[in-house]
């Protein structure tokens, strides 16, 4: 992923297309309640204004993003929510506003960014493509539980290959977030794409292997979906341990989403 070009293409229609779905909303429903626990539909947008403007700040001024990294190491289990607190009591076209204004100076930095430049972040430093591809994953799951909060459901797109990609790229990141050592060998990871394509990723021969549909798999490693309301199938224990453990996101392990129907026997989920 070197080029960037593709990925910030991906990640202004994701942002457009939620744009469109909040920017027909009255002010009654931007305070509807998501999904995520005390946060309304303002609050999923306030928090993609806010980390926009850190990942802004990141690109374009190493400095003062360190000094919001030492900010919220003060609070480590509030920062994030107090960040969305500060942009959703604007008013929804205020914060609108904020949100498209924000997302487009991002878009032209990572542009205008140097081939191999690595920018500081919450976790390892990210190239241009990088810091596209988290950005593009936090628009997708956000706009996830602002369509569920709207009573809307979005078809999946091809988008999601970079989510899939993430996904897959952060699973020793997740082993480590839980304070365990991620396995030796790599994982195969055999998805079914929106457009029924097949995306593969790690060894063909690899015994710990996940399949099944692109689409679960985001909402999986997103936390936007508990893995027993998923049709995702894990072969190997290693594999099988992964998919309880999964997130894309930097940050300390997420609580994630309860069973929408009763949790299924491990012979149900994984087979070894």
């Amino acid at each position: 992923m070197s080029d960037p070009t593709s990925v910030i293409d991906d990640l202004r229609e994701e942002s457009e297309e939620l744009d469109r779905l909040v920017a027909g909303a009255g002010p009654q429903r931007w305070a509807l309640a998501t999904p995520a626990p005390g946060w309304t539909v303002a609050h999923q947008i306030a928090h993609l204004a806010w980390t926009d403007r850190s990942s802004l700040l990141a690109v374009t001024d190493a400095e003062g993003f360190r000094a919001l990294v030492e900010k919220a190491l003060t609070a480590p289990g509030s920062f994030v929510d107090e960040g969305a607190e500060e942009g959703a009591v604007l008013p929804p076209a205020e914060l609108l506003a904020r949100w498209r204004a924000g997302r487009t100076a991002l878009e032209k930095a990572l542009r205008a960014a140097p081939p191999k430049a690595r920018f500081p972040w919450y976790g390892p430093p990210m190239s241009a493509a990088s810091m596209a591809t988290a950005r593009l994953m936090e628009t997708w799951a956000h706009g996830q539980d602002v369509a569920e909060a709207l009573g809307v459901v979005r078809p999946p797109t091809d988008r999601l290959r970079h989510v899939a990609w993430l996904g897959v790229r952060t699973r020793d990141f997740a082993y480590g977030a839980h304070g365990l050592t991620p396995p030796a060998d790599p994982f195969r990871v055999e998805l079914r794409s929106p457009a029924d394509d097949l995306w593969a990723y790690g060894p063909e021969d690899a015994p710990q292997r996940v399949t099944g549909p692109a689409l679960d798999f985001c909402l999986l490693v997103t936390q936007r979906a508990h893995r027993a309301d998923l049709a995702l199938r894990a072969e190997g224990p290693d594999a099988d341990r992964w998919l309880d453990l999964a997130q894309a996101f930097a940050g300390p392990p997420g609580s994630g989403r309860p069973p929408k129907r009763a949790a299924q026997g491990p012979s149900d989920e994984a087979s070894s």
